[in-house]
Parts: structure tokens; sequence; C-alpha cells
């Protein structure tokens, strides 16, 4: 068992999210012993190694019929990190509305005609099957819920790019007010936790792997360290 873990938040291992995602893996690992050892993370840090800018030799290659396939090699890379693994695991920040640059960057790396995605006359059809995927979004505002003050591009539009690949089992957790201090950080972790318990997340990839007892994140579980 494979699970991908994209981490784009500036703050890394300090990040809220970074740290919930980690409680996450160390949910599964603890459901599947002792088969644990069979679960490899796959993790790629988008804000501490960023992805170089699409360039002109690879925008030339996705528009050309006979593609130099040299220019692909990143972006295969990418693609089969997530073919070969079951779960996929985000945490990024909600940069001025929607997605950092360096997710971003990823999408474009991973969204490619003819590869992930396929062009019909009604619209793109992913190509990739079907996986469980969460992404957790960290914000210093409010921007679903009563309290919200602005608008969420983000949701909808991962949403929509992740399911142009096929991956369509994709849960949103929204870690709100992180800047509004201690007890706000505190309130969004367990509303997180709450969630996931309803969710159930590990169930059909616990079911296909033979990893049958049930296990779920409480609220008053301490982050791993």
């Amino acid at each position: 068992m494979k699970i991908l873990f994209l981490n784009a938040s500036p703050h890394g291992e300090t990040s809220h999210g970074y740290r919930l995602a980690l409680e996450m893996i160390g949910m599964l690992q603890e459901r599947g012993a002792p088969e644990a050892s069979r679960i490899e993370v796959i993790e790629r840090d988008l804000a501490a190694a960023p992805l170089p800018p699409i360039a002109r030799d690879y925008a030339r290659a996705i528009t050309s019929r006979t593609p130099d396939p040299r220019m692909f090699d990143l972006s295969e890379q990418l693609i089969e990190e997530i073919e070969t693994t079951d779960m996929l695991i985000v945490n990024t920040p909600m940069h001025n509305f929607t997605v950092p640059a360096a997710l971003k960057l990823w999408i474009d790396y991973v969204l490619r005609i003819h590869r992930t995605f396929a062009s019909t006359p009604d619209g793109k059809v992913g190509l990739m099957r079907d996986r469980p995927g969460f992404v957790i979004v960290g914000s210093g505002g409010f921007h679903t819920g009563e309290r919200a003050r602005q608008p969420d591009f983000l949701t909808p539009y991962l949403r929509y790019a992740l399911g142009s690949i096929g991956i369509h089992s994709v849960h949103f957790l929204a870690l709100q007010g992180l800047v509004m201090g201690d007890e706000a950080v505190g309130s969004a972790l367990n509303l997180a936790r709450a969630e996931l318990g309803r969710l159930d997340p590990f169930a059909d990839l616990a079911n296909r792997s033979g990893f049958t007892e049930s296990t779920s994140l409480s609220a008053g579980e301490p982050l791993m360290q």
C-alpha cells in the first residue's frame, strides 16, 4: 500500500495541516498493524523543493503531434507517483482565495492530454483510476461556514482539476482561523478530526488491503510529533 503525500505549505513540518496529515497516516499505520510495514509514503514537498516553471519547450511538446518524449520526463515522474499509490493526501494553504503557485505547477504537470485525461465533446475525461483523496486547506481567515468573509475558489477548482484526471473521491478538511490564536487553532483541528471520524476515511482503502480493524480520530487525540 502506498500513500502520496503532497505538501504545499511554506511552513513545512510546522504547518498545522502537515501535522494533521501525519496524524492521518499514523492512524492508517496503526490500523494496519502488523501489516504496517507494507505501507509506503511518498512525500513530495512542493514548497521546499519547488517544481520548475512550465517553459517553452514543454509547452511546444504538449501541442506537438510528434513531441520529444524527453520534455515529459518530470511530468511522467509526477504522474507515476500518482499511479503507483492508493491514496492522495494534500496539505495546502489558501493563497489569495485559491491554490498556491507551488501546487498549481504540480497540477500543470500532471494534467496532460492523452496521458491523464482525454478531450471529448463532453469535456475532459480522466484516464487514471479513482482513489481516496484528502485535501487539508489551511487559512488564516474563514472561507466557509457562518464566519466566512471571503470567497473560496480553491475547493471547486481543485475538485474539478483532480476529477479531470479521474480522482473523484476527494474530501476537503478546512483548517480556518489559524492566525487567531491557540484556541482557534485547537478548535479548527478538532473540527477536522471530527469530520474525519464521520467520513471513516480509510474504510475503502482498508477493506481493499485486508485491514479490518476499526479506528477513528477523536477530538481529544494529540497530534503526532
